[in-house]
């Protein structure tokens, strides 16, 4: 079994802070169980991945080189494609 580390960038970190208790720990949940994601997809022209969580996306990338899991960004589904 690989162990990876994650590391949360700024804006993904301020968008999980502004979120309410529950929603926070949704979210963390699902970051920390990457990448055994149940609805994951690569996205096509990028080397990212999104990860959908209800109406959330996260977007993320992943090097197996030294198991690390970068998330990049996370915001409403209509939002996060924006700032690709």
């Amino acid at each position: 079994m690989k162990i990876y580390k994650y590391k949360i960038e700024k804006e993904a970190l301020k968008f999980l802070n502004r979120q309410d208790k529950k929603q926070r720990k949704r979210l963390y949940s699902a970051i920390y169980n990457l990448p055994n994601g149940t609805d994951i997809k690569k996205l096509k022209g990028y080397n990212q991945y999104r990860l959908r969580v209800g109406n959330y996306r996260i977007l993320y990338k992943i090097d197996s080189g030294i198991y690390l899991i970068d998330v990049i960004d996370i915001d409403n589904r209509g939002d996060v494609y924006k700032r690709i």
